[in-house]
């Protein structure tokens, strides 16, 4: 059996490269990455106050203030005469922009991107469908303009990714559903990572299959057609996950 890694300090992974920020955030990062990981597994009490002040060398105050924060987002809860414990994870606020940056520091394991997969399944169609319906010239023309940034994107990798995600985020929008928005913003980040895993980039062929997949979703948008840009939604989503576990079983 594996050892579980160390639990992390201020001055490891809590602090993200080239930030700063502040010690009540180091804090809740640190913790809630742990957690996250099993380091600290639901159920388990957190060290006492005075051993959680030697690790992170902060004031009572900054770490009393912390440990609500990771209340309020589902990770704690202070149980008289028995301490601060880890909750279920049912409990997670798993939707939380924070946590999901979280979640993706700690690195995507399969079954996360599984989840992802079918968050994205139930969302994106229906707000491709809802595009279809709602879509104005503005957001007609800002969808354009997102496939020919991938289309031009053919080497940089985070430079396509980028241009992907904000079409995705563009046709969230044009749903006309504020909801939608808000929820592909949440996502972004995990968004934004899953299209890193394997991207088109590396190969002309696939570049061009992939571009020509995500103009098709426009396509349909502009046409008003609610039932094929949906179609064509999934198809993209599938395509994007199948090739990223068909990479990932070959490693």
């Amino acid at each position: 059996m594996t050892a579980a890694p160390p639990l992390t300090s201020l001055s490891t992974s809590a602090r993200g490269p080239g930030k700063t920020v502040s010690s009540h955030d180091q804090i809740v990062r640190s913790l809630g990455q742990d957690i996250l990981a099993g380091r600290i597994a639901p159920g388990d009490k957190l060290p006492g106050e005075a051993d959680l002040l030697n690790r992170f060398g902060v004031s009572r105050t900054a770490l009393r203030e912390a440990l609500k924060t990771l209340s309020a987002k589902g990770f704690l809860v202070v149980k008289t005469r028995v301490g601060t414990k880890v909750t279920d994870p049912l409990r997670w606020n798993l939707f939380d922009s924070e946590v999901l940056a979280w979640q993706v520091a700690n690195g995507m394991d399969a079954r996360f991107r599984r989840h992802l997969a079918e968050v994205r399944r139930a969302l994106e169609p229906a707000a491709a469908a809802l595009a279809a319906r709602h879509r104005g010239v503005e957001d007609l023309a800002g969808m354009r303009a997102a496939v020919e940034a991938m289309r031009r994107e053919q080497q940089s990798e985070h430079g396509f990714a980028q241009a992907d995600l904000n079409l995705h985020l563009r046709i969230a929008a044009a749903s006309g559903n504020p909801l939608m928005r808000s929820l592909a913003s949440v996502i972004e980040t995990a968004l934004l990572e899953a299209f890193t895993l394997s991207p088109p980039t590396r190969s002309p062929v696939l570049h061009r299959e992939t571009v020509d997949l995500h103009e098709r979703i426009v396509d349909h948008i502009e046409s008003g057609n609610a039932s094929a840009a949906a179609a064509a939604m999934l198809a993209v989503i599938d395509a994007g996950y199948r090739r990223v576990e068909a990479e990932k079983d070959a490693g």
